[in-house]
């Protein structure tokens, strides 16, 4: 489905200083990385996978179709290269995935006597809290 090699080539990585704990260290060293994809100049991905990644992950993506993720999860830079990644690809699968189309069903005559029977249940339930007519 998805060449992995390929797309992983197409990533861009970039190491940025992580924020949170860590004292002097997380001054110094810059473990955080941010992964940006640009879906349109995608080689690997065809014309339709492109049009159903947008449309599935519209809210994630830059007004040019860019996919921006980080990961400060480690203090390891290469830990973190490896979570973005795999993170990444597992998006993307999940998007492409295609949904099974729903077969409406019929509903049971059963469920529809059951939920007429309560309807007339509560209905006379109510019209007995009522006062009398007296003529």
């Amino acid at each position: 489905m998805l060449d992995k090699p390929a797309l992983e080539k197409e990533f861009n990585l970039k190491a940025i200083r992580s924020s949170g704990s860590g004292g002097q260290h997380v001054n110094k060293v810059a473990t955080k990385v941010e992964l940006s994809f640009s879906i349109n100049d995608s080689v690997v991905l065809t014309s339709d996978q492109k049009e159903r990644i947008i449309s599935k992950l519209a809210t994630r993506l830059t007004k040019d179709q860019v996919l921006l993720m980080q990961c400060g999860d480690t203090r390891s830079q290469l830990k973190n290269k490896g979570i973005i990644v795999k993170r990444v690809i597992a998006i993307l699968q999940q998007a492409l995935q295609v949904d099974p189309e729903r077969k409406p069903t019929k509903i049971p005559r059963a469920v529809i006597r059951k939920r007429l029977k309560n309807k007339k249940h509560n209905s006379d339930i109510k019209a007995s809290r009522k006062k009398p007519k007296i003529e």
